[in-house]
């Protein structure tokens, strides 16, 4: 399933003002009409990429004053660091969705959960939290901690869950189709994180719930992205939390 091609059919002209890859999070900022706007994406790295192998980032130093469609055309990059700098882009461009409500997906998840097993793809810091408010609590991770489960057994463990609430990397290294395909036939489907695309062609897919950021102060969240600042670090500083729901 391609996530991005109906997306980036409908993206605006615009030009690349910045591009920060920070430690842990990327940042672009471009400019359209007259008017900036930031996008974040998570930044993720492949090993046939490090150690100067290939360059993660093959034209790094010439990014900034491009068109900004040529960088959201990254998002289907096999180097991670390209993949979240294109998805980066893409959320920059997307124009506010006007029936996002201020909501984290935590809060979102535990409100549907109650009753309801819930298979969380990516280990998020309100984990601990969340296992006491949901009915029963799976997490799958490619780096297992504590009690999370390993990626592997998705085929096992996805199909059991009435609420599938999938993280946006997996949009960045490429296994959100495998993902998506193993869901349960009527399970409520989330995408959630930082770098989540807020976009309604979304829904067209079968995603019912997006939950997402958005850059509100560009300037203190470039700061915070090139010194190494984790999402914990930078929300308080000028990014908000939003969900939409698929219409009924």
């Amino acid at each position: 399933m391609n996530l991005f091609e109906p997306i980036l059919q409908t993206l605006p002209q615009a030009t690349v003002q910045s591009v920060q890859i920070g430690l842990f999070w990327t940042a672009v900022v471009v400019e359209s009409g007259g008017r900036q706007r930031c996008g974040l994406a998570a930044t993720l790295s492949n090993g046939e990429f490090e150690h100067a192998r290939l360059p993660a980032v093959e034209e790094a130093g010439r990014l900034e004053q491009r068109p900004a469609l040529e960088l959201a055309q990254w998002v289907f990059s096999q180097s991670y660091t390209e993949a979240g700098v294109g998805l980066a882009t893409i959320n920059a461009l997307l124009p506010p969705m006007e029936n996002a409500i201020n909501l984290a997906a935590e809060d979102y998840i535990a409100s549907q959960g109650a009753d309801k097993g819930v298979a969380l793809i990516g280990h998020f810091p309100f984990v601990p939290k969340l296992k006491n408010q949901v009915k029963k609590l799976w997490v799958l991770e490619l780096n297992p901690k504590e009690d999370d489960i390993p990626a592997a057994q998705a085929p096992e463990v996805i199909p059991q869950a009435d609420v599938l609430a999938i993280t946006s990397t997996t949009l960045i290294n490429h296994t959100f189709d495998g993902v998506f395909a193993l869901r349960k036939p009527g399970a409520k489907v989330l995408l959630l994180g930082p770098s989540t695309p807020l976009s309604p062609l979304l829904f067209d897919l079968g995603i019912h719930v997006l939950s997402g950021s958005m850059v509100e102060d560009i300037d203190a969240v470039l700061t915070l992205v090139r010194q190494g600042a984790t999402f914990r670090q930078i929300r308080p500083h000028g990014v908000r939390l939003v969900t939409v729901e698929a219409p009924k």
